[in-house]
């Protein structure tokens, strides 16, 4: 299998560089840079198709530009990851068993942040 994406169109053995997305509710067809992962319900064009793209009678065109700086990671996402790794590597702290009195909370046995409480008429 191939690294490279292709493009959907038929006979077309070039690589895609741009998305096509068709938005059935506003009759628009949403054409941006080459998605992530490839969806199931959109088109990976080359560069010739996806400029040659017409939509049909009454729908809209919306032609999204790619962003220069979105391919190369920021600062921010390096950041990001490294302060994911970190928290994935700590060792879990422990935890601090409850007061016996739960105050007519239901006890399911399960830690949660959202309890149940019972209503005062019951």
């Amino acid at each position: 299998m191939s690294p490279v994406r292709r493009c959907s169109r038929t006979a077309c053995g070039r690589s895609a560089v741009a998305t096509l997305t068709y938005v059935y509710a506003d009759s628009t067809a949403v054409l941006g840079p080459l998605a992530t992962y490839a969806e199931p319900h959109c088109y990976d064009l080359c560069a010739e198709h996806s400029e040659r793209l017409t939509a049909p009678r009454g729908w809209e065109v919306v032609r999204l530009a790619p962003d220069p700086a979105a391919g190369k990671p920021s600062s921010d996402d390096l950041e990001a990851l490294a302060n994911a790794v970190r928290e994935a590597a700590r060792p879990p702290q422990p935890t601090v068993p409850e007061p016996a009195d739960r105050g007519g909370q239901s006890d399911s046995g399960r830690r949660g942040h959202l309890r149940v409480l019972r209503s005062p008429d019951s």
